[in-house]
Parts: structure tokens; sequence; C-alpha cells
């Protein structure tokens, strides 16, 4: 989802919270949650927009070269997936994808607290798949 939204900003050029959130289909308060954390890790900085009420997000260079390497990451895993699998397969793998990232999109929306980060242990364990 950072990568999305390091994407809004660097790439297309999206510099509010609320054009972002709109983007993406999810609420204000999860991209404010996620501006936070980029902020934090410094790939992000929010300036003064055009008036006091309205903040302007702008990628740091730091941002711009995570961007670009996890773009390249992508590209990567995208093309093994299409080494490895036949065009059929290959394409049901992106339609549940698609269907996995709407259902995380709409899960990160409605959900009060943020994430984990990459460097903090989950609170509970994960949820198990009893189907074999």
């Amino acid at each position: 989802m950072q990568l999305l939204v390091l994407k809004n900003i660097g790439v297309l050029g999206i510099h509010s919270q609320s054009a972002i959130a709109e983007r993406l289909l999810i609420d204000a308060p999860a991209v404010s949650r996620l501006v936070d954390r980029l902020e934090e890790d410094g790939l992000v900085e929010r300036r003064a927009g055009e008036n006091r009420r309205c903040v302007r997000l702008e990628i740091t260079e730091a941002g711009r070269q995570e961007y670009q390497a996890l773009q390249r990451a992508v590209e990567w895993l995208d093309a093994q997936a299409r080494a490895s699998l036949p065009p059929p397969e290959f394409e049901e793998l992106s339609r549940l994808l698609e269907k996995l990232q709407t259902g995380l999109f709409q899960l990160l929306s409605a959900e009060p607290s943020a994430p984990p980060r990459k460097d903090e242990p989950p609170d509970a364990p994960a949820p198990t798949n009893d189907n074999g």
C-alpha cells in the first residue's frame, strides 16, 4: 500500500491526501496513517499547501529511490511468475491477486488501527487455513 502512495505522489503527481484516498478507494484516516509512516521513514514530506488547511505531499529523494527499488522488485516478481506459469494460470493468479488487493483495501479503510510495521512483531498469530 505504501508503494501505491509513493507512486501517486512521486510518479502521478498527486499531492493531496484526499485525492490519494479517493484514487485508492480508502478513507482519509487510512491515508493519513500511511503518510505518517512514510514521513517517519523519510520517504515523504508534508509541506505547506495553498492555504493553511491543506498540506502538500512531496516525495523525498530517499522515497524516490525506495519506489524505484520496489518497482524493480515487482517487475522481477511478475517476470518470474510469467515464466513459471502457463498463460491461463498466470491470468487466474492475476485475477485472484486483484480480488485479494480489493479486499485488503477495504479492510485497511475500515480498520481503526494501523497495520503492523515490518520491524514490529505481530500482536496475535495469523489465522490458519484449515482447508488442507
